[in-house]
């Protein structure tokens, strides 16, 4: 997984990586050549004169001024760069909820939109325009190793380019301090060849699959007999609710509750049987189940890949 600001895995992030690199070079040469320059002054504090002093002010005032506007127009370049319109870019909508991430990719026809939540899949060498918004308060998307920040604001769009250079797991945050389990959003971008990406996406349009066995077919009456049907949606059942993240692929992700906990059976298990113990103050209630009902549920929400 990356998740570091200076290892840039595309052209944006190196533009910003680039930029930032030049400042503290510039900045450390010019931290030593002062340095230098007041040392020597010190040491010759009894020869100066009034003439020397003008002439060195000036010889100052003029390689700053130089500097500052090098270093103005490497600033204005890198931003031309990350601010140029993407060619065919794929547009996926993202929306962000106290404490999770909704992704809803878009397409001409309906019904080829796919709607996940938490990871964010893209094909790589391909640019992707990201529409950002928030449901409640301010949030801000940032994936450090493909782009800068930029905030969500409820109400409003804003956009943001990302393009990623080679396969790999990019790990985003939340970087707006957003309520009590802001630490507890992040994001997984995913890139992926593009042919494999390709096989994602097709997967993804597939509704839920039939329970394989009667514990699996027991664990989807229990879901559909529960409150999970009021804030979940599961492609192909009767399930369509909105308020909480799409569960039709859920075992395909990696982790639970927006990055909090790895995706394995005994995590959504405990997710689901007491969320609050594992991240207090989300809005997912406490659903009470019967070990057996448990299991089951948990045993059919495994095979939604």
């Amino acid at each position: 997984m990356n998740h570091e600001v200076l290892a840039p895995a595309g052209p944006l992030s190196s533009q910003i990586a680039q930029l930032f690199w030049i400042f503290v070079g510039v900045a450390a040469v010019v931290y030593l050549v002062v340095i230098g320059f007041l040392v020597a002054a010190l040491r010759r504090r009894n020869e100066a004169n009034a003439r020397t002093a003008v002439r060195a002010v000036s010889v100052a005032v003029g390689i700053t001024s130089v500097i500052l506007l090098g270093l103005g127009l490497s600033d204005f370049f890198a931003q031309r760069v990350i601010a140029a319109t993407p060619k065919d870019p794929l547009r996926v909508r993202v929306t962000a909820h106290q404490w999770w991430w909704e992704i809803e990719y878009s397409d001409g026809q309906p019904s080829r939109r796919v709607r996940t939540a938490n990871e964010l899949r893209i094909p790589t060498q391909r640019p992707v325009e990201l529409e950002l918004t928030a449901d409640d308060v301010i949030h801000s998307f940032w994936v450090p190793s493909l782009q800068g920040k930029k905030d969500l604001l409820p109400g409003y769009t804003t956009r943001l380019d990302l393009v990623a250079s080679r396969p790999g797991v990019y790990e985003g945050q939340c970087a707006e301090f957003c309520g009590f389990q802001h630490a507890h959003m992040s994001i997984d971008v995913i890139a992926l060849d593009p042919e494999e990406y390709s096989r994602w996406y097709d997967a993804q349009l597939a509704s839920a699959p039939e329970p394989s066995d009667p514990v699996a077919l027991h664990g989807r009456e229990v879901f559909m007999g529960s409150t999970c049907v009021m804030c979940h949606n599961i492609q192909g059942t009767d399930a369509s609710g909105s308020v909480g993240p799409d569960l039709t692929h859920v075992a395909g992700r990696r982790r639970l509750a927006a990055g909090t906990l790895p995706n394995t059976l005994v995590n959504l298990a405990g997710w689901i049987r007491d969320p609050q113990a594992v991240k207090p103050g989300t809005r997912m209630p406490a659903t009470q189940l019967s070990g057996e009902d448990l299991a089951a549920l948990t045993t059919y929400l495994s095979e939604l890949r």
